[in-house]
């Protein structure tokens, strides 16, 4: 791990607005992957995105006190795993349909919603999967921000969902991790062993294959399901599904299981998304649309109705999980506000790119100092 220079950046003079620039640019560095940790030990897109903010904001603060003893990393990591520490405090654990209730027959669906603190939340690859040489590393890396990954985290408490993500899936040396808690190399090594028992009990039976890319047979499977999907075809829908499909959609607690009560709700409470159209994206390493239904005022064009994020096992979808919070989604995934009635972004192919949270973090800092001069 490289070691950085002890400076102290300020937005002053030449020289330190270059050392603000420079300090901007290393956190800019690790910023995805730290996004990644966040996400992972949160189960909270926006959530990961404020930590990150608070982790930069404390290093801009504290930056004149790193002695340089570990890497930028190793000190970035442990005030990021401090700022999670503290909002998993309040005790809130996010959770998926699945998770919280039995499926719902057909006969008695209802769209009840909870509070947007219940539920796991979807999130954009790039925004937490940093870039990696080994297909491996790769590999492991999606696999670690499924969905179903994700939500079996959210059961472990929350010094070992940090202790199993850094060993597991950052592949630190237990010394590093119990370095960066302030604990013991015996105590790392038991807390992970307790989360992998509960995150056993926990895995559940899902299946979804990973790949990157997708194969051949996957991408033709999810051209047939986007005309299925398109052209409301709920019979060639039913070839795609396996015959234990799932689908859920937050913010209702209501999931369905099985081909019947999907095809069923999709023709009857959900038959407003008839003549919808579907555009791709990635979320949570695996395959994910935004879906636009037709405008409901009679106009031309399509609106935004949900993210579907997608699980595919043995040539047949498992999982359909529909994100219906769109302000919230589609601005998250740079996704446009509606299409024209040709199917065509309006206002290009993509919504205007959010701030950074190096960005929000170096307002934050020049605000507080020019509030101080």
């Amino acid at each position: 791990m490289a070691q950085v220079p002890v400076t102290t950046p300020t937005a002053g003079a030449d020289g330190d607005a270059g050392q603000a620039r420079e300090l901007d640019a290393l956190l800019e560095s690790h910023r995805t992957e730290l996004t990644g940790y966040c996400y992972r030990v949160l189960g909270s897109a926006f959530e990961a995105e404020d930590a990150v903010q608070d982790t930069f904001v404390r290093a801009w603060r504290a930056y004149d006190r790193f002695e340089g003893r570990s890497s930028l990393r190793s000190w970035l990591y442990r005030i990021a795993t401090n700022v999670c520490m503290d909002a998993l405090n309040a005790g809130n654990r996010r959770a998926r349909p699945v998770d919280l209730t039995p499926a719902t027959p057909l006969a008695q669906a209802a769209l009840n919603p909870r509070p947007d603190n219940t539920w796991l939340e979807p999130v954009p690859d790039a925004r937490v999967l940093p870039a990696h040489s080994d297909p491996a590393q790769t590999a492991v890396a999606r696999e670690s921000v499924r969905l179903a990954f994700v939500a079996a985290l959210q059961h472990l408490p929350p010094k070992q969902r940090a202790v199993l993500i850094l060993r597991e899936v950052l592949a630190w040396r237990a010394a590093e991790v119990a370095e960066l808690l302030e604990t013991t190399t015996a105590s790392v090594n038991s807390a992970l062993q307790r989360a992998r028992a509960t995150l056993a009990e926990h895995a559940g039976t899902e299946r979804s294959d990973t790949a990157d890319p997708l194969d051949a047979e996957q991408q033709k499977l999810l051209d047939r399901y986007v005309a299925a999907f398109e052209g409301y075809d709920m019979t060639a829908l039913t070839a795609l599904l396996h015959e234990d499909a799932v689908m859920t959609m937050p913010p209702f607690d209501l999931w369905l299981a099985g081909t019947a009560d999907i095809t069923g709700f999709m023709t009857t409470i959900g038959a407003a998304c008839a003549n919808s159209r579907l555009l791709p994206t990635v979320a949570n390493g695996a395959p994910a649309f935004a879906h636009y239904k037709p405008r409901e005022d009679g106009e031309p064009g399509f609106v935004p109705w949900a993210v579907q994020v997608l699980d595919l096992s043995e040539g047949r979808i498992t999982g359909l999980h529909c994100f219906l919070d769109t302000p919230k989604w589609f601005p998250l995934f740079g996704l446009a506000p509606a299409l024209e009635a040709e199917g065509r972004p309006v206002g290009g192919d993509e919504a205007p790119e959010l701030p950074s949270p190096v960005e929000r973090a170096r307002r934050i800092i020049e605000a507080e100092r020019a509030a101080g001069a």
